[in-house]
């Protein structure tokens, strides 16, 4: 499997992740269609042109949906058991329509569950646009499959 493992993770570990997307209208159009979130500064053109960003925002709540997903695959792909809550969410710097979207992971914490047979991981997750301007960050807790014994 390509996550991590309890014991893989290393606390003060600065994970850069590969994956990159490229946000397009139709994105931000189907995530709020989705979740039913019909907040104009996210669709309405005329509406958003009036406010102080001048454009349609991409929603929050994707930007830091893609955070997750970008780093799916250097940090819990496969090694999960569940996520176990996003904490300290905060959106510095908005998100437009064509931003390409990267990600960062920084382990915070780590402790073993009290059966010891699994483990918590915090990690502090980043968000850049293609400016490497911060547009995300939030702390993500994961409950982490210890490695397999071999013996």
């Amino acid at each position: 499997m390509p996550g991590l493992y309890y014991e893989e993770f290393e606390v003060g570990e600065t994970i850069e992740h590969e994956k990159r997307r490229t946000v397009s209208e139709r994105d931000n159009q189907a995530f709020c269609d989705v979740t039913m979130n019909q907040q104009p500064l996210h669709l309405d053109r005329e509406f958003a042109a009036e406010t102080e960003f001048g454009e349609r925002l991409v929603n929050g709540l994707y930007t830091m949906s893609l955070a997750v997903g970008l780093s799916i695959p250097e940090t819990t792909d496969g090694t999960i058991v569940a996520n176990l809550s996003y904490d300290d969410v905060e959106h510095p710097a908005p998100v437009f329509h064509g931003d390409t979207v990267r990600a960062r992971s920084t382990v915070t914490d780590k402790r073993e569950t009290s059966d010891g047979e699994r483990g918590v991981v915090t990690m502090r997750v980043e968000a850049f646009n293609q400016d490497d301007e911060l547009v995300c960050e939030f702390e993500r807790t994961v409950l982490s499959l210890k490695a397999p014994d071999d013996g």
